[in-house]
């Protein structure tokens, strides 16, 4: 089954990081968040990805291209006939990554069929190239089958950036709360999807957030897998200084592998 990571977005609220680099690149104790994310899957045996480019696209062949270079110690032979030797093993997952160009101004809808032409299952995984989560992939691959709808999608108790306060009519502050949990639901990503999610899908302008989620609400055709334990979306540069340091003080949740 592949995994199709969405990473083409412009990261435009934070680009202390990402106004040399897309997103999905900024690293997390030295290594790029999708690395993060795609050792969460191969540790449930997904190891085939699919990566939706699109800002700064060509940044993240590039880290594929030379990833075994530049992660190891090796000879080259210069001349007509140039070699490459590498000196050892990196013990990495056996990922099979396809990188498809999506468009630099493309809608999220609109990368997933612009790639869909490398997605031959009947069903496959769908994710953000910013979150990562230690959501077990296995039980959520289970619910989706058990529940026969096109579509799955893993949500979470969002948690509010904010104090949150019920005030009086005279401004008298009759309770505080600090973050508090909402007691509703919000889409961590983490998707599983039935091939024929592609048909509500339209154009470059389509928004898979928008119409096509909301159709497929509407006609019964989604369900949401909670997921109680760790998530966490790197949208802003706090977000991002707040997961290294998770990484460095050794309680990074999402490390299962």
């Amino acid at each position: 089954m592949k995994t199709l990571i969405l990473c083409g977005g412009q990261g435009t609220r934070m680009r202390e990081e990402t106004e040399y680099r897309p997103k999905p690149l900024v690293e997390i104790g030295g290594r790029p968040i999708l690395w993060h994310i795609m050792k969460m899957y191969a540790h449930y045996g997904m190891h085939e990805f699919v990566l939706c480019l699109g800002y700064r696209g060509q940044m993240i062949r590039n880290y594929f291209l030379q990833y075994e270079a530049m992660n190891n110690d090796f000879t080259i032979t210069m001349g007509q006939e140039p070699q490459i030797e590498y000196h050892k093993s990196l013990n990495e997952d056996p990922f099979k990554v396809t990188l498809a160009e999506t468009g630099l101004s493309t809608m999220t809808g609109g990368r997933i069929l612009r790639a869909a032409q490398y997605l031959d299952d009947d069903t496959f995984m769908l994710t953000y190239g910013d979150g990562v989560s230690n959501v077990d992939i296995d039980a959520l691959l289970r619910f989706h089958r058990q529940h026969g709808r096109l579509a799955t999608v893993t949500v979470v108790r969002s948690v509010s950036r904010f104090g949150m306060m019920d005030v009086d009519t005279d401004g008298s502050v009759l309770r505080f709360v600090e973050k508090p949990v909402s007691s509703t639901w919000a889409s961590a990503g983490f998707f599983v999807l039935n091939h024929r999610v592609l048909s509500y899908l339209t154009d470059d302008s389509c928004v898979f957030e928008q119409e096509p989620l909301e159709r497929l609400a509407a006609e019964g055709q989604m369900a949401a897998f909670r997921h109680d334990g760790f998530f966490y979306a790197m949208d802003t540069y706090r977000e991002y200084q707040a997961l290294n340091k998770i990484w460095d003080d050794g309680t990074a949740a999402w490390k299962v592998w």
